[in-house]
């Protein structure tokens, strides 16, 4: 069957999330006056990076809510007992700076502009609506997608087949007729194909690794509207081009 609809992840694959990540926390640790704490930028920016992973794997498990782990993201990151309050005021001043680094990478509008009459586009996040949704409209996208699902509000992160599944159906279509493209290749691509779609794994740094068996690797959102058009994922080959 023609794929009919496409799938985006959000961060680090249409949004440059790692490039804001890092600068965002740069200028928030130098205005707060803590950078020198960590060493070095590098040092603070690497125990940043690893709280994130840490809290973000305990939300997306459903242990704690998503204001929750940010909250214990702030607290560990300063190594101090903050109320509720205090860890809120601390994460927004870093917002700040987090917005302010901001951007769609280059391939992003190319590729959407060329898939805009052909297919139907949704996005699958496992982040919260309140924040996915206002960066996409910060970002001047969020009327490209018919749909923006996110796992706070799905109750189920990736790469559950349940929450692949939900995007779907948010665009009413089975799972063979829609692929989705993110940069994770287990969580995003080898989660996709699970549940039946096209799963496409984004390698913009062109990897070593190999990818999952079934899946495409592209390098660039270029690749994908040629991609999308010779579709033979059964028996496909885990790269293309």
């Amino acid at each position: 069957m023609a794929i009919k609809a496409v799938v985006w992840d959000i961060d680090d694959t249409i949004f440059d999330y790692a490039r804001a990540d890092t600068a965002g926390m740069h200028a928030h640790l130098t205005t707060e006056g803590i950078l020198e704490r960590y060493g070095s930028a590098e040092r603070a920016l690497a125990v940043w990076k690893q709280l994130t992973e840490r809290h973000w794997a305990r939300f997306g498990a459903g242990e704690v809510e998503f204001q929750d782990q940010r909250r214990d993201r702030v607290r560990d990151f300063l190594g101090a007992v903050l109320d509720d309050a205090a860890a809120d005021a601390w994460f927004d001043r870093y917002l700040v700076h987090y917005e302010a680094a901001w951007s769609l990478f280059p391939d992003t509008l190319p590729a959407l502009d060329a898939l805009a009459e052909g297919y139907r586009h949704a996005v699958l996040s496992n982040s919260a609506l309140v924040a996915q949704d206002r960066k996409l409209r910060v970002l001047g996208v969020r009327d490209r997608f018919e749909a923006v699902l996110c796992a706070a509000e799905l109750g189920v992160s990736k790469p559950a087949a349940e929450a692949f599944l939900a995007a779907c159906a948010a665009v009413g279509l089975p799972p063979e007729e829609v692929a989705y493209v993110g940069d994770q290749p287990d969580i995003d691509a080898r989660g996709a194909r699970d549940a039946g779609l096209l799963g496409i794994w984004l390698d913009r740094n062109g990897s070593a690794q190999e990818g999952p068996s079934g899946v495409h690797r592209i390098t660039s959102l270029a690749d994908l509207p040629a991609l999308l058009l010779a579709d033979t994922r059964f028996g496909a080959p885990s790269t293309f081009g």
